[in-house]
């Protein structure tokens, strides 16, 4: 059992770092093998910049974490909720790492494509001042959907468990305290079941 974890927070001592931590800690402790990706401290440029129609090579660190996500059994992102979405640093990631030929392959001779990277489960942590109630409500939770339809699950993560954290800024400490819980309870099950 291979785990991957990609922290996307372009930020140091985040609370999405600490909850990942935790996860990291239970899968561990299940004797679980853990890669950790932390985008703020790769080299690469985000900007996909022509596109589909130009190939634009893969700096070193991008390489290891496409290597890192092919070994993996388990992926888990994590990340901030801003503006309704992931920040920029882990959306161009995933513009410079999912690409044609890695992550999926149309089909020449009608609409479908297939999910090259099938075969493996996924987990996503967000954490946001938006109450997750108000996000589905208000808003229709797009960064829900756009993660578990249109990233992953396009590429063939299945199945795909969300875990939403919110709302962060008032959050009592037992409240925060029963989401490090959560956490690492899910890390050791995921380590302990094989996902």
């Amino acid at each position: 059992m291979k785990i991957t974890l990609i922290d996307g927070h372009p930020g140091t001592d985040r609370m999405i770092t600490a909850l990942l931590d935790g996860y990291q800690a239970g899968a561990e402790h299940a004797g679980t093998t853990v890669t950790r990706l932390t985008l703020r401290d790769m080299n690469f440029d985000p900007i996909l910049h022509e596109g589909y129609t130009q190939i634009q090579a893969l700096e070193p660190d991008l390489m290891a974490a496409r290597d890192a996500i092919t070994e993996c059994d388990h992926l888990v992102v994590g990340f901030p909720l801003w503006w309704g979405a992931q920040p920029a640093l882990l959306k161009g990631f995933f513009d410079r790492v999912f690409l044609p030929g890695y992550a999926f392959k149309y089909h020449a001779n009608d609409p479908l494509w297939e999910r090259l990277l099938a075969g493996r489960s996924a987990d996503v942590l967000i954490t946001a001042d938006t109450p997750k109630w108000y996000l589905h409500l208000f808003y229709g939770a797009p960064v829900l959907r756009q993660m578990k339809g249109q990233i992953l699950g396009f590429s063939g993560f299945k199945p795909i468990r969300q875990f939403y954290f919110a709302p962060t800024r008032k959050a009592s400490p037992e409240r925060i305290d029963r989401w490090f819980a959560t956490v690492r309870e899910r890390g050791l099950a995921i380590g302990q079941s094989g996902a």
